[in-house]
């Protein structure tokens, strides 16, 4: 199974962005949504932005994140 995470861009460098996921924040390539800028929220998945997504649905997705146990969420992130 695949897990996609919403991330918020914070700042971008051609095809590569600075994202907040929650408390972390990381480094992605957003070669395949090319028009996303600062704000805008994408599914980041193995270190791609693979498709923009508004913020409602990121953050509702995030409240569903939270809700996973604390032992299972260290898995999602390692």
């Amino acid at each position: 199974m695949c897990l996609a995470i919403p991330a918020k861009i914070e700042s971008r460098d051609g095809d590569e962005s600075w994202v907040r996921m929650g408390d972390a924040r990381m480094r992605i390539n957003v070669v395949m949504t090319p028009d996303v800028k600062v704000g805008d929220w994408v599914l980041v998945h193995a270190g791609f932005s693979i498709q923009e997504v508004d913020e409602e649905e990121a953050k509702a997705t995030w409240e569903l994140i939270e809700q996973i146990p604390d032992d299972e969420e260290q898995e999602i992130f390692k």
